[in-house]
């Protein structure tokens, strides 16, 4: 860079003691020239760089007059020398274009800097640490009350029996809810915020999120809930090849028959495939999904069912009633950088709604099944969120999970996601 420099430098002073001219005052001739050659030399012979960078730098007008020539009309002496605050992200139809197919990618959480987040082991920060107690009464209780192998096939036939799935009765932790829950509360027990976005203040109003009814018609003469895969290419460690069934499109007929059987609410399971390129995957998915829910009026609730990408050392995992059982995590978008504002042109006028299903999702994942589901994760844009106020996009384990314990995890989500369509909550 350096030797960059120097030769613009020498080819700058030489085409202005060729081609320099003075005013009356000579100086700021002088002043102007030099300004103008290098920026000429540097943009024609190397460099070219962008205006914007220029745009989005304010002046600073306690410079001195060569300075502020210089800053005006030579772009990487201000990107280099001058003092200023951080470049704004300008938004321009390119732009537009480049983050639509961003969303592919991003949705992703295997991309993330770690550093920036704050997920903790769990979901939970509950007073007493209730998740390990209730794990160490648990391991007590089966250290007094030890298992025989069964002997018969009658037995083998019990034991299997009792390792069903079982709808928790009652929650096994209660939010006090009463108590001052103002914004960093909220932020830092619910969600981990990614470092492309933040949480507005006006978002984080427990009023607008745990009390927002999100209950649904089940008597509608049509489907009520759409479930589809943005990217149903998704599979985990042990998926048979060119077998869907072992793959998140498996896990979404599991899901929508125990939606539709157990808990009595009629779901649309959609099972096209639109990542056979995955960056453009939500550009191809959104005609799509909007035709379907333009065809079944009654739908009132869009669920896109994915598969997270962890660092392979990781596994989201957890015994849940004897049985391996993936975690997993509810996920939004909310159309907002934290360098460049609001998307505009990945308008959602849903996110409060969106969040609030969320919010009470998780608020019911943790008081029935402690430990399930991780944070709530926010990033930036816009991920097919606009379509329904209660629509969802969940992270159903990750690429390293079991098919068996995907589908254990099904039992729970199930049942989480109808409490909240029931207005349980």
């Amino acid at each position: 860079m350096a030797a960059l420099v120097a030769a613009c430098g020498i080819c700058g002073l030489i085409s202005f003691f060729r081609n320099g001219k003075t005013d009356s005052d000579g100086n700021a001739g002088i002043k102007e020239s030099i300004a103008v050659f290098f920026n000429h030399q540097m943009e024609q012979s190397y460099f070219k760089l962008p205006r914007y960078l220029e745009e989005s730098r304010e002046e600073n007008s306690s410079l001195l007059e060569t300075e502020q020539l210089l800053a005006r009309q030579f772009l990487l002496y201000a990107y280099l020398f001058l003092e200023g605050g951080p470049v704004k992200e300008q938004e321009d139809p390119l732009m537009a274009e480049k983050i639509s197919y961003q969303e592919g990618e991003d949705e992703d959480i295997k991309n993330i800097d770690e550093e920036h987040l704050d997920y903790g082991e769990d979901a939970l920060h509950i007073e007493g640490n209730v998740l390990e107690e209730m794990e160490r009464e648990n391991s007590m209780y089966h250290e007094e009350n030890p298992v025989e192998e069964p002997d018969t096939e009658m037995e083998e036939v019990q034991m299997a029996q009792a390792q069903e799935f079982e709808a928790a009765a009652y929650p096994a932790y209660t939010y006090d809810w009463s108590e001052k829950w103002d914004y960093e509360s909220i932020v830092s027990n619910f969600y981990a915020v990614d470092n492309s976005t933040m949480l507005k203040e006006e978002y984080a109003d427990l009023n607008k999120l745990l009390y927002k009814d999100l209950s649904v018609n089940k008597q509608s003469d049509g489907p009520q809930i759409l479930i589809y895969h943005t990217h149903s290419r998704e599979g985990f460690a042990d998926s048979v090849p060119g077998d869907p069934s072992t793959t998140i499109i498996g896990a979404g007929d599991k899901l929508a028959e125990l939606l539709q059987d157990k808990y009595g609410f009629q779901v649309l399971h959609h099972t096209e495939e639109y990542d056979s390129e995955r960056d453009d995957a939500y550009n191809k998915s959104l005609p799509a999904i909007t035709r379907i829910l333009e065809e079944n009026p009654t739908i009132e609730v869009v669920i896109d069912l994915h598969r997270d990408a962890v660092a392979g050392d990781r596994k989201l995992v957890m015994d849940l009633q004897g049985r391996p059982t993936a975690r997993f995590m509810f996920f939004n978008g909310l159309s907002y950088g934290r360098k460049s504002g609001d998307i505009t042109y990945l308008e959602n006028p849903f996110i409060q709604d969106n969040l609030a299903f969320s919010f009470q999702a998780q608020v019911a994942a943790n008081e029935y099944y402690p430990g399930i589901a991780r944070k709530v994760y926010l990033k930036a844009y816009r991920f097919n969120m606009h379509l329904k106020p209660k629509s969802m996009l969940i992270e159903l384990g990750a690429q390293n999970n079991t098919v068996e314990e995907i589908m254990n995890a099904c039992d729970p989500l199930a049942h989480i996601l109808s409490i909240v369509l029931d207005g349980g909550m």
